[in-house]
């Protein structure tokens, strides 16, 4: 017995330390060398240009931001994801977080990362994002990744223009783990930090605690507070320019995504009874996420679109039926809940629309929005 809970304390901390000295990296297609991006594989050379402090005006940008619970369910070669990336006109950024993206079992928590099922979703984004449907011009590649980072079953990835890449400098990235012990990443955050131009992002892909007890709902809000606090972007070296943003509210603009898990304060009956007459209105009345937004325990000025889309979880793989709704499927039932939610804070950001998925590869339909975000404008130092 000794030897057994040495041995898992080993493996606790070799995994621990692992994930505090690869907090900060992340993949792209281009790799710096100072003010030059040199060409990877997929990357095309570009020459960041240097600029003043002070900017000459304002412009628009669109933003596409989607988050998916994928089930722990690997991508398949030649998944589809036309319906949920070619739903709107092109956007100049898409934001895509995932949760689940490998199955949260001891193996994947306290193991080696598995970055298989990662690989793959980017190559799926690749291709759909680069198809001829979408092209801007002759480009061989119309758009580039920018940065992606894996924590467990967490990805988030943020994909721009590649006309536009020379405006993107300052990335960065933070992980706060949430799950076991407080510290693993099977539930937390990962957040990616950039400027575009004169003006500041940041972008955060969550999972929070999961259940449909009381508690687990202070669990959710005690993860959103530790998320706040914990989450720190190192300091980039500048010339010229301003100080970095190094918490998520020092940025211009925050957009928050992700499976947060927040459920219905309703008996499965009554939900069952409001689902089945689509009353969405009698049903938010109840969401946990509205509640305690509303109270200020949480979220306190942070934005959310109307809902106007059915609940997002939990359905019985590959249909249309929430899990549990009859006596013949064997999923385990759950009272169906708005888990799955994109928040946003400051100001310059404006939601266009706010909606979901109908894709059946997981027990949750992707949700996304898209934002239009003003962006302040720099001059080039000559």
């Amino acid at each position: 017995m000794k030897f057994s809970i040495a041995k898992k304390s080993k493996l606790v901390a070799r995994k621990w330390l692992n994930l505090k000295s690869k907090a900060d990296e992340f993949y792209a297609d281009d790799i710096f060398e100072g003010p030059l991006l040199r060409k990877t594989e997929y990357g095309t050379p570009v020459r960041l240009e240097p600029y003043a402090s002070q900017g000459t005006g304002l412009k628009n940008i669109s933003i596409f931001v989607a988050t998916w619970n994928v089930g722990g369910i690997t991508p398949y070669n030649g998944l589809n994801l036309d319906d949920w990336l070619h739903s709107s006109c092109p956007a100049d950024i898409y934001v895509l977080g995932f949760q689940e993206i490998v199955p949260l079992n001891a193996g994947n928590i306290l193991g080696v990362e598995d970055n298989g099922p990662a690989a793959k979703w980017l190559a799926l984004i690749r291709q759909t994002l680069n198809s001829s449907k979408r092209s801007y011009s002759s480009d061989e590649s119309n758009y580039s990744l920018v940065a992606s980072k894996q924590m467990v079953g967490m990805f988030l990835c943020v994909w721009v223009r590649s006309d536009l890449r020379q405006h993107v400098r300052d990335l960065r990235v933070s992980c706060v783990g949430r799950g076991l012990m407080g510290y693993f990443g099977n539930k937390g955050s990962i957040s990616i930090s950039m400027s575009f131009q004169g003006t500041s992002f940041c972008f955060v892909c969550s999972h929070l605690a999961s259940g449909e007890k009381g508690c687990d709902m202070i669990r959710r809000n005690y993860d959103v507070m530790e998320i706040l606090k914990r989450t720190h972007f190192p300091q980039m070296d500048k010339i010229l320019r301003e100080k970095t943003s190094e918490s998520i509210l020092e940025h211009d603009r925050v957009i928050w995504l992700g499976d947060l898990n927040y459920r219905l304060a309703l008996q499965h009956a009554d939900t069952k009874k409001l689902v089945e007459k689509n009353d969405w209105e009698a049903l938010l009345h109840k969401d946990q996420l509205l509640i305690e937004k509303k109270t200020g325990n949480i979220f306190e000025g942070w934005n959310e679109g109307n809902i106007y889309f059915p609940p997002t979880y939990k359905y019985c793989k590959n249909s249309d039926q929430y899990a549990g709704e009859n006596s013949v499927s064997r999923t385990k039932g759950r009272t169906p809940a708005w888990c799955d939610r994109i928040l946003w804070y400051g100001k310059g950001l404006r939601q266009l629309c706010y909606v979901r998925g109908e894709s059946k590869f997981s027990d949750h339909r992707p949700v996304y929005s898209i934002f239009m975000a003003d962006i302040k404008m720099l001059d080039k130092i000559n």
